[in-house]
């Protein structure tokens, strides 16, 4: 059975990062993930550059990306000013994102939810007038930092409302890793009754550590697509110093061992999860790179060791 994953770390994971990293680095690692078998990268954003500096840079990245026919690039657009851009890039295909939560839109978009439905369907009706497919996220389906619980009659209203806009594809996220596999289960379930599972998507957090758990649940109620990040690259800001995104090579290491198919070089994805750790200078959260690099050292020692005697 074939299961998608669609890698948000350039995105999702690098706009949590503080210190700037070069429009190089990311280049190369958006390259390094597609050769390792990744066929949906979500590139950058083209949210307000005063918002996120870290990708004010999203143009030349897209400039220096090589663009292969079996993978598709997408970004990020909030408006019709960021779909203008991404327009002007060449691209495919644009996300477009909101939450379940009042609260949280309120603070994340500055418009209230009622409020947010016609600027994003107008962003939708100008992509697909250009021959773009149009992606949605729906934040904090599982909990919200402001409001505790969201009923999911608001997670099912939001994602109605996105797909009547010609997406093809709604994100369900866990935006603050509280879910549980059995929300998980019971969230899904109902929202897949609404429509079908191949258009809906699973977005989890690893902040609490039940993030792979949740996708398990998720495989349970047909959901075949999931986010994951490189490295585990994207933190959790109302939850300073733990785990963000579920981590791509932990995910693969998972679905490959269940004979799942990815279509994702394991080796080439670590040596991507390898390369955007030296970049940044610090560990990241991966499983699955923290054992990979930890033999590759053991095995390093071990041959200096014969070397020597």
């Amino acid at each position: 059975m074939k299961i998608q994953i669609v890698e948000v770390g350039p995105r999702d994971g690098l706009q949590n990062e503080k210190e700037m990293v070069s429009t190089s680095a990311k280049i190369q690692l958006i390259d390094k993930l597609a050769a390792a078998g990744l066929k949906r990268v979500e590139a950058t954003s083209f949210v307000n550059p005063r918002w996120i500096p870290q990708l004010a840079d999203a143009e030349d990245v897209l400039k220096g990306i090589e663009r292969q026919n079996k993978v598709t690039h997408s970004a990020l657009v909030p408006n019709l000013r960021g779909m203008e851009r991404a327009r002007e890039s060449g691209l495919t295909e644009v996300a477009l994102f909101m939450s379940a939560s009042e609260t949280h839109n309120l603070k994340n978009i500055n418009k209230s939810i009622e409020d947010t439905f016609p600027v994003l369907r107008q962003v939708a009706r100008e992509a697909l007038a250009l021959g773009m497919r149009v992606r949605g996220y729906v934040s904090t389906v599982f909990g919200c930092p402001y409001e505790g619980n969201v009923p999911i009659d608001n997670s099912r209203r939001v994602t109605n409302e996105l797909l009547e806009m010609g997406v093809f594809e709604v994100s369900l996220g866990d935006t603050i890793g509280v879910a549980t596999p059995k929300q998980v289960r019971e969230v899904m379930e109902k929202i897949v009754k609404d429509t079908t599972s191949d258009r809906l998507a699973g977005h989890f957090h690893d902040t609490r550590g039940t993030g792979l758990a949740n996708v398990l649940a998720a495989l349970d109620t047909g959901i075949r697509t999931f986010d994951s990040s490189i490295g585990g690259l994207g933190g959790c800001p109302y939850a300073p110093g733990a785990a963000g995104n579920i981590s791509t090579e932990d995910l693969v290491y998972m679905l490959n061992g269940m004979e799942y198919e990815t279509g994702v070089d394991l080796n080439l994805l670590l040596d991507a999860g390898a390369f955007i750790q030296q970049e940044l200078g610090r560990e990241l959260p991966s499983k699955v790179l923290k054992a990979h690099l930890a033999a590759q050292t053991a095995s390093s020692s071990h041959s200096n060791q014969e070397d020597g005697a």
